[in-house]
């Protein structure tokens, strides 16, 4: 898959408030669907397995079965990808245009 589809797909998960939720969620360590469904509670199981599925996808999520419980771990590194391919860019730009203007206003 290459690198443009994959960011597609993390745009796409990212896209959503309830998916950015559970990221979120996520940033403090690992969680159970069963962990998931109880903090939001007015999801249906069926539809926060639907948004971990898309997060799944887009390679944010990474989740590990241990007996009966699905250990949900966040994986930030397609988040950093984008960051660096996207976000780094455009700052690095805005920045020398402010130094340009400091140095202008002094």
């Amino acid at each position: 898959m290459s690198s443009e589809v994959k960011d597609d797909h993390v745009f796409k998960a990212l896209a959503h408030p309830r998916r950015r939720m559970i990221l979120d969620e996520l940033k403090d360590g690992p969680k159970t669907t069963g962990t998931l469904c109880e903090i939001h509670a007015d999801m249906d199981r069926c539809t926060v397995m639907m948004h971990l599925k898309v997060l799944e996808d887009a390679g944010l999520v990474v989740a590990r079965r241990e007996g009966r419980e699905r250990w949900n771990h966040l994986d930030a590194l397609p988040i950093k990808r984008i960051h660096d391919r996207w976000i780094s860019e455009y700052a690095t730009h805005a920045v020398s245009i402010l130094d340009r203007l400091k140095a202008d206003l002094v």
